[in-house]
């Protein structure tokens, strides 16, 4: 199994190589040009003073002919720079016969009278006889040679000098330099594999700490957390990340054990109503002159149980749809259109409505209007179950900016202020609503936020001095 351990190790090697290579390559390259460029100057500067040395030589009424380079003089000039720069020196007649050759202390005797090819003759006379040769077979391995044509200031050809110096200390920079980069090398990958095992060791140890949580967590075991500590790196953050996850995965365990609590709470009374009260009159407990009262209580309760597996319904399809359908309609005649719905609610508690609404224009906004008509009717149909007998019901639409507000309100008991943010949860109810809403199922103002979630929009309770309003929002079309 490949570990964060390898591929980190793997990748910091691969880098240094790759890094030490590079830097290697072009420093050795450097190294040997500049090398060669010395040896160069060196060996052509050397060249010209023997070969104007010759020269003047050869002019003097002392050349003896012709025959300078066997004088003691010349051989002894040519044997001090031959030693002072490390060289051989050999100087040609213009054919190409080598007449002298002095090393400055080796036996350079077996040169004498060598002859030169005439493709070398010919590259020294041009003045491009420069670099490694073996100089036509005289040496055994390869030497940096500079040959210079010996004129006089006519440009009459007396002769050919050549220098030439060891390759030796060129490969022998090139092998330092190979020992230098190896060792190198060897101590930086010490020095990372290190490192490596420290940062990898770091790293992976929240991870596999994130790792057996989620085993756990597949266990069931919701309360397991990842110790972050002093972490503030991506691993860090993700530590967190998870920790964040879980929090949220134990709230949301915790609401559906809720739930199903209280899906089963308000399932269990109305189905025990049904049933005692069926076993009654099948049983004869039940009089038969109260019989059609109980069978009224039981149809009720029927009823109560359908309206709760509606509801349920209509919640699992909201909360399955993740975006509201987006179409333009008019906010204020969805707010009249579901008003009118519940008219004979309305009249059977004789309120009041006070409308405040735009009466000059329309009020277009953007939602999905049969979700929007159930948020309104919802809300309605809440205030007008607890509004007290002749309060008033009131409708307002206000407009501001990109923003459309409607505002309920009703007249009736208040909500505590600790109740006021619990009014939108599950199967919620205060003590007051339970005997005022025998026929509620708690999921009326739920469904509200969720279809307002789904719109992107917020909804508020305000809840003081008898009077009970809801607030929502819309977005402009």
């Amino acid at each position: 199994m490949k570990t964060m351990y390898g591929r980190q190790f793997a990748t910091m090697v691969g880098m240094v190589l790759l890094s030490f290579l590079m830097l290697g390559a072009s420093f050795a390259t450097l190294s040997y040009q500049y090398t060669i460029r010395e040896k160069k100057d060196t060996l052509e500067r050397n060249a010209r003073y023997i070969a104007q040395f010759t020269s003047k030589s050869l002019q003097s009424p002392m050349g003896g002919g012709g025959l300078v380079w066997q004088t003691s003089s010349f051989q002894d000039y040519l044997s001090s720079v031959a030693l002072v720069s490390d060289s051989h020196v050999m100087v040609a007649t213009p054919e190409g016969i080598i007449v002298y050759a002095t090393s400055g202390g080796a036996d350079l005797s077996g040169f004498q009278n060598a002859a030169l090819s005439q493709e070398t003759v010919d590259s020294i006379v041009d003045g491009t006889c420069v670099g490694m040769t073996y100089l036509d077979g005289l040496y055994r391995e390869p030497r940096y040679l500079v040959g210079l044509p010996i004129t006089n200031g006519e440009s009459f050809l007396q002769g050919l000098v050549l220098v030439s110096s060891s390759a030796s200390n060129i490969s022998g920079v090139w092998q330092d330099l190979f020992g230098i980069l190896l060792v190198t090398t060897l101590a930086v990958i010490l020095i990372a594999a290190i490192i490596s095992s420290v940062t990898s060791m770091r790293q992976s140890q929240p991870i596999k700490e994130i790792a057996a949580a989620a085993r756990q967590f597949g266990l069931g075991r919701l309360d397991v957390r990842v110790d972050v500590g002093s972490r503030r790196d991506e691993v860090g953050e993700l530590a967190e990340a998870f920790n964040a996850m879980a929090d949220s995965l134990s709230k949301s365990e915790q609401r559906r054990s809720e739930f199903i609590a209280n899906v089963s709470h308000e399932l269990k009374t109305p189905m025990t109503s049904i049933a005692g009260f069926a076993d009654g009159i099948l049983d004869g407990t039940i009089p038969p002159d109260q019989e059609r009262h109980y069978l009224e209580i039981i149809s009720s309760e029927t009823r109560r149980l359908s309206r709760l597996v509606r509801s349920m319904l209509d919640l699992s399809r909201l909360q399955s749809d993740e975006r509201a359908a987006q179409q333009q309609f008019d906010l204020c005649e969805t707010l009249v259109r579901a008003l009118v719905t519940l008219e004979s609610k309305v009249n059977a508690k004789h309120l009041e409505v006070d409308a405040q609404l735009p009466q000059d224009e329309p009020v277009p906004v953007w939602g999905d209007q049969d979700a929007i008509t159930q948020v309104c009717y919802n809300l309605l149909d809440n205030a007008i179950k607890f509004s007290q007998e002749g309060g008033v019901l009131g409708l307002g639409v206000t407009v501001k900016g990109a923003k459309a507000t409607v505002t309920i309100s009703n007249q009736g008991e208040t909500i505590p202020p600790e109740e006021q943010q619990l009014v939108f949860d599950r199967f919620h109810k205060t003590d007051h609503s339970r005997s005022a809403d025998r026929d509620g199922v708690g999921l009326g103002l739920y469904i509200v936020k969720t279809i307002l979630n789904s719109h992107k929009e917020t909804i508020s309770c305000v809840s003081q001095d008898g009077v009970t309003k809801f607030i929502f929002t819309m977005t402009r079309a």
